[in-house]
C-alpha cells in the first residue's frame, strides 16, 4: 500500500515524460492522503488539451464517491485492492465506467521491516525515469463545484524482491501498479472487463528499485 509519495518535479520533466502540459495548479509535491495532486486521464470528447489528448488535472488523493457526504473519506481510500474494486461502494462506480488515470510520480515511500523496525524506504523507477502508476479517478459534485480525486491500484507482491519486503511481517505485501510508458494510452482506453487482467500483468522484477 503507498500512503505517501513524491510528484514530478519540474515542468519540462513532466511534460516530456507524460506528452501532456502541466497545469497551473500542480498540487503538493509531497503527497498524502487528502492532499491535492496530479493525475492523468484521456481528454473527455470536445474537450481541447493544451498538448495531445492526454489531460492532466489536479484533484485529491484518495477517491471521493459521488456518494460520500464530505471529503474525510480520503484518508482510507487513497489505494484499492485491484482484485475487489469492482465490488466496494467507494470504487465500483469508477471501476465499472473505466474511469483509468495515471499517477504522476517520482518516488514512492513504504515502511522496510527488515531491520526488525518500520524505517521509511525510498523507491522508484529502476532507470530513473518518472513513475506512472495505474489508477482510478472520480470527480464529486457539491454546492456548484467539483472535486476530482484519485486512487492507486495496488495488487499481491507477496513475490515482488523489492516490495516483499516492505510492511509489517506476516502481513499481506501488496504493490501499487506502474504502468511502462508505452502502454500509458493502453490503460486510459482499456474498457473495464479487461481492467484485472492488464493489472495483474505489471508486476516486472526489474521495475522498481530502492533509490
Amino acid at each position: 500500500m503507498c500512503s505517501h509519495y513524491q510528484g514530478i518535479q519540474g515542468r519540462e520533466r513532466f511534460e516530456r515524460h507524460f506528452g501532456t502540459a502541466l497545469p497551473e495548479d500542480a498540487g503538493q509535491a509531497d503527497v498524502w492522503p487528502g492532499y491535492r495532486a496530479l493525475f492523468i486521464r484521456n481528454a473527455p470528447l470536445g474537450a481541447q488539451p493544451a498538448a495531445g489528448r492526454l489531460q492532466a488535472l489536479t484533484g485529491l488523493f484518495g477517491l471521493v464517491p459521488h456518494w460520500s457526504t464530505d471529503l474525510r473519506i480520503t484518508r482510507s481510500t487513497y489505494n484499492a485492492r485491484s482484485e475487489t474494486a469492482m465490488e466496494k461502494p467507494s470504487f465500483r462506480d469508477a471501476w465499472r465506467h473505466g474511469q483509468h488515470c495515471i499517477i504522476p510520480g517520482e518516488a514512492l515511500f513504504e515502511p522496510d521491516w527488515r531491520s526488525g523496525r518500520a524505517v521509511a524506504a525510498r523507491i522508484g523507477s529502476a532507470d530513473g525515469a518518472p513513475l506512472g502508476v495505474a489508477g482510478l479517478w472520480s470527480c464529486w459534485r457539491a454546492q456548484d463545484q467539483e472535486i476530482f480525486s484519485f486512487t492507486m491500484l495496488t495488487v499481491n507482491a507477496d513475490d515482488h524482491p523489492v516490495m516483499r519486503e516492505m510492511h509489517r511481517p506476516g502481513e499481506e505485501k501488496r504493490m501499487v501498479v506502474v504502468v511502462p510508458p508505452q502502454h500509458y494510452g493502453d490503460w486510459l482506453s482499456l474498457p473495464a472487463r479487461d481492467s484485472l487482467a492488464f493489472l495483474q500483468a505489471q508486476r516486472p522484477p526489474d521495475r522498481l528499485a530502492l533509490v
